[in-house]
């Protein structure tokens, strides 16, 4: 009998520990959800290079891309992705989204070769001609025909696809806190029309600007709405000639930020037709199948 008896409360006591475990379990999954593991989603597929490198992937504005591996200079950002976590509490609770093709991406930058349209990719010609021009182009102040893009996701609705305000307002930050008033040339430039800091006066000199970063000449091309749909200012510092150039697509539904040597000014029209181009090379299907032969693939 003594027997039977411990082998029931035995029993008894492994049920309720079992019960107890389950209840645990339960409590622990409602109260920590931070702490579950992520559910786990099928890998879409993803193209490859020469190397096995993966492309990066995701939808930029309207279209789903397919970026070449090594081609993107840092990493591709998406929207939704906190950067910096000032709160390592946040950091710790938040789990990236699944990259797949519908996957918005906020922004990304490579390196375009002006003279060719070509792309900078790792493991590739282009990064030894890279690092040629590097050193034997920038030393000796001779222009550098690598120009630096950056990608941005337009994904507003109502946000309008144009730098109206945006001129507008530098124009305006530019007369109240610098004194420099920008007044529309006469002559446009290779197509785009044309301001000059204080008509291209330096009002301390009553002479030609010669060099002032605050000072720079901005340029406009509008649409035949009349809207502004690339915004140019270029510095003529005594070492630095620098463009900073910034168009709107509406196809694609982005916005794009170029930087290059002012010599390659008259190039900027066929600069903006050049990016248009790389990234319809990089379109795939939703399934990920390329549309085009990839610029830039390894």
């Amino acid at each position: 009998m003594m027997k039977s008896g411990w082998k029931r409360v035995l029993i008894f006591m492994l049920l309720l520990w079992q019960v107890l475990l389950l209840a645990g379990c339960d409590y622990y999954v409602n109260e920590q959800p931070e702490k579950q593991p992520a559910q786990q989603v099928q890998e879409p597929f993803r193209n490859q290079d020469s190397r096995g490198r993966y492309d990066t992937i995701g939808k930029l504005g309207t279209y789903s891309i397919s970026i070449p591996a090594g081609v993107i200079d840092g990493w591709a950002r998406y929207m939704g992705a906190p950067g910096d976590f000032a709160d390592p509490k946040i950091k710790a609770k938040y789990q990236r989204p699944p990259k797949t093709y519908d996957l918005a991406i906020e922004s990304f930058g490579f390196l375009y070769r002006i003279t060719d349209g070509d792309v900078y990719t790792s493991f590739r010609q282009t990064e030894e001609d890279y690092r040629r021009d590097n050193k034997t182009l920038i030393p000796y102040g001779k222009p550098f025909p690598w120009a630096d893009v950056i990608i941005y996701g337009e994904y507003d609705a109502a946000a309008p696809l144009n730098f109206n305000f945006t001129v507008q307002d530098d124009f305006r930050i530019s007369k109240e806190v610098t004194n420099i008033e920008y007044i529309q040339q006469e002559q446009p430039l290779y197509g785009l029309t044309v301001y000059k800091a204080n008509n291209g006066i330096n009002p301390e000199t009553g002479e030609p600007w010669k060099s002032d970063t605050l000072a720079r000449d901005r340029m406009i091309h509008k649409d035949q709405a009349g809207n502004i749909k690339t915004y140019i200012d270029c510095q003529f510092t005594q070492y630095v000639n620098i463009c900073d150039h910034m168009f709107y697509n509406d196809d694609w539904h982005i916005k794009v930020l170029i930087g290059y040597n002012r010599v390659y000014l008259p190039k900027w029209q066929e600069m903006e037709d050049r990016v248009i181009q790389i990234l319809n090379s990089w379109r795939v299907s939703p399934e990920g199948k390329l549309l085009e032969k990839q610029i830039g693939k390894a």
